[in-house]
């Protein structure tokens, strides 16, 4: 494993006393949320984002710190056909389609858990989080979607959050339209956001559009 000086991301999701500034937040979120878009573009799904799978390190003199997704243990090659033979990851992270049959993994089941992470960094609690793979899955059943929590009063950070955690796999927003996401390029957000992280959201504007005009393309040539 790669050295952190900071530990993980788990670290600030338990400093209940402590509120986390808007900046960090939005500068933690769009490093990790480029971090699981060059991932995915792999064809790799995580299946285990969290917090303590999130690694922080700042290196000394830099007054910067940075964000490594770790532990791949469960990774593998999304298969959109295939049903799979068995769940993995950690209980108050898993998607809603975890709990269903036929069981289909896909990417999105990285988005969903990465929402959960993002809600436990500012909450410090999770939407759901019962005490069997049994009762997550009723109580997940129950649900129309995730709450907001009054302590999410950004509008723009719950409408992201909201796409995150849509409980509809087909609707949840990938990592590229995410980091698109307004929540990091409206005019406030980008005096929070380093000139580096701007580059990684403009790439993935520019992915977004290069694949849309791809898609165009061999639609025309059929």
């Amino acid at each position: 494993m790669e050295y952190a000086n900071i530990n993980t991301l788990n670290i600030v999701a338990q400093q209940r006393q402590i509120p986390l500034p808007s900046y960090v937040l939005r500068a933690l979120m769009i490093q990790i949320l480029a971090g699981i878009k060059t991932f995915h573009d792999s064809g790799l799904v995580h299946r285990d984002i969290k917090p303590d799978n999130i690694l922080l390190n700042s290196p000394p003199g830099s007054g910067r710190v940075y964000s490594k997704i770790s532990d791949f243990g469960f990774a593998k090659y999304e298969d959109l056909i295939n049903e799979q033979t068995y769940t993995a990851g950690t209980l108050p992270f898993m998607a809603p389609e975890m709990f269903k049959k036929p069981l289909i993994v896909t990417q999105k089941v990285d988005i969903y858990a990465l929402g959960i992470t993002f809600y436990k960094l500012i909450t410090h609690k999770y939407p759901v989080n019962e005490s069997s793979f049994e009762e997550q899955g009723k109580k997940i059943n129950l649900m129309q979607g995730i709450e907001r929590p009054p302590e999410i009063t950004d509008n723009l950070l719950w409408d992201l959050l909201s796409k995150m955690l849509e409980f509809d796999p087909d609707k949840r927003i990938n990592a590229i339209d995410a980091l698109i996401h307004p929540y990091f390029t409206n005019p406030e957000a980008s005096d929070d956001i380093s000139e580096e992280q701007k580059k990684l959201a403009s790439l993935a504007d520019q992915q977004k559009h290069n694949s849309l005009g791809n898609h165009k393309m061999d639609l025309k040539n059929n």
